[in-house]
């Protein structure tokens, strides 16, 4: 890249634009428009239904460790340009779910796992923390602020293509926009620092010479802390209790008495909150404590969900929307943002792609806990006060983080790269 284009905050702007349909927005918070025209067609309970979203998560949990493995070794464009058009592929794939047999349902959410981490943070944080340093909180939380935006906006564009061509054909949509907004920008920009990338035996061999001279902990010494292993649970449970509310939220207001299209804007509301959150913690991550910015942003959603347990009316189900949405606005922001400060570059991609299979569990089973619960109880608030205590040991466990082992370098790495490059 050289001249204009050769900025690296492009590498941001295309993390934007391809996570705006990202396995987040589009496998899981558009899920939630499907979830009663499927169930309805299918006959089949939520709970059901959603448990294909576990499945999907599991998969995509197991696979990510061995995708951010990938990632080191191949380097992310060459990874994620096949990538990005498989994903297309599994989500058009939906358009064709049946029922029954019951094994031909789960075989589409499986596929979908197995290629959900191509369009999901790994990739995009990966390249994005190789070209920055002292920004990173600022840049990660930018780029993943795509995240937000695609929730706002995929639900809106599930919702529209469904009410006017089906659900099935609706998946179809949505699959032209990961074409659209993912595949062409990750072709343009998406490339590492140079002597990070390349694919040939001399340039792998490079790459890992490179990685060797980064500061960072060894994956092995890494998997062996308190600190990997806290962090991994805290954002497990953060990401079940949010997730978990806001995949139902759509059929939750939908069974209280509103229409579809204000339903989905509470969700959507929950995406522009997300954006928020994103860009917000990212900002605070450079100026502040850690540790005190996942705290603040976390009590959010703690607030939501007692907000929606209320079941009160008016505007207080669309503030507890937004509330949820500042809390997991700021999940994979700080996630991506501590493994860099407590375990450095080394091998920041296989210790991210492993903390994110615990997170990507969580994608899944809060989902599923939250349709048995109507399922089982006609009512969500059972699960509600168990997300609430999950959300209380998330805080007490970022109440024990300690200083950064690596703290943000004095000059850029990725204006030194830039240099070496004029």
């Amino acid at each position: 890249m050289r001249g204009f284009f050769a900025n690296r905050w492009w590498v941001v702007v295309a993390t934007v634009l391809g996570l705006i349909v990202g396995a987040g927005p589009i496998n899981v918070f558009a899920f939630g428009v499907f979830i009663k025209p499927i169930t309805a067609e299918l006959h089949i309970g939520r709970g059901l239904l959603s448990s294909g979203l576990t499945l999907q998560a599991c998969i995509a949990a197991v696979v990510s460790p061995f995708f951010g493995a990938l990632l080191d070794r191949w380097g992310v464009r060459r990874v994620m340009i096949p990538g990005v058009i498989l994903y297309a592929l599994s989500v058009a794939s939906f358009m064709f779910l049946r029922a029954s047999p019951l094994l031909l349902m789960f075989a589409f959410f499986a596929v979908a796992g197995l290629l959900a981490p191509v369009q999901g943070p790994i990739p995009y944080s990966t390249v994005t923390a190789h070209w920055f340093d002292r920004q990173r909180g600022l840049a990660l939380g930018i780029g993943m602020a795509g995240v937000g935006l695609g929730v706002a906006l995929m639900p809106q564009l599930a919702e529209r293509l469904t009410t006017h061509v089906g659900w099935r054909l609706a998946y179809l949509g949505l699959a032209a926009a990961v074409l659209i907004f993912a595949l062409i920008p990750v072709a343009l920009f998406v490339r590492e620092p140079p002597g990070m990338g390349g694919a040939g035996a001399a340039q792998r061999s490079r790459r890992a010479e490179a990685r060797e001279g980064l500061p960072g902990t060894p994956l092995g010494a890494a998997v062996h802390s308190w600190l990997f292993w806290g962090l991994g649970i805290a954002f497990l449970f953060d990401v079940m209790a949010i997730n978990g509310t806001l995949t139902h939220i759509v059929p939750l207001l939908r069974d209280r008495g509103l229409p579809l299209p204000e339903a989905v804007g509470a969700l959507s509301g929950a995406g522009i909150a997300l954006l928020l959150g994103r860009a917000g913690s990212g900002w605070c991550l450079d100026r502040f404590r850690g540790a005190y910015v996942a705290i603040g942003f976390f009590v959010m959603p703690m607030i939501g969900l007692a907000l929606l347990s209320s079941r009160l009316g008016g505007i207080v189900p669309a503030a507890g929307a937004v509330t949820l949405g500042l809390g997991i606005g700021a999940e994979v922001d700080l996630m991506a943002f501590f493994v860099s400060r407590y375990f450095g570059l080394r091998d920041y991609a296989k210790i991210y792609g492993l903390m994110f299979a615990l997170f990507g569990v969580g994608t899944g089973v809060g989902p599923a806990l939250s349709g048995f619960s109507f399922d089982w109880f006609h009512s969500y608030l059972p699960i509600f006060m168990v997300y609430e205590a999950m959300l209380f040991v998330t805080c007490a466990i970022f109440l024990r983080l300690g200083p950064y082992p690596y703290p943000a370098r004095p000059e850029e790495f990725g204006a030194a790269a830039l240099k070496a490059t004029a």
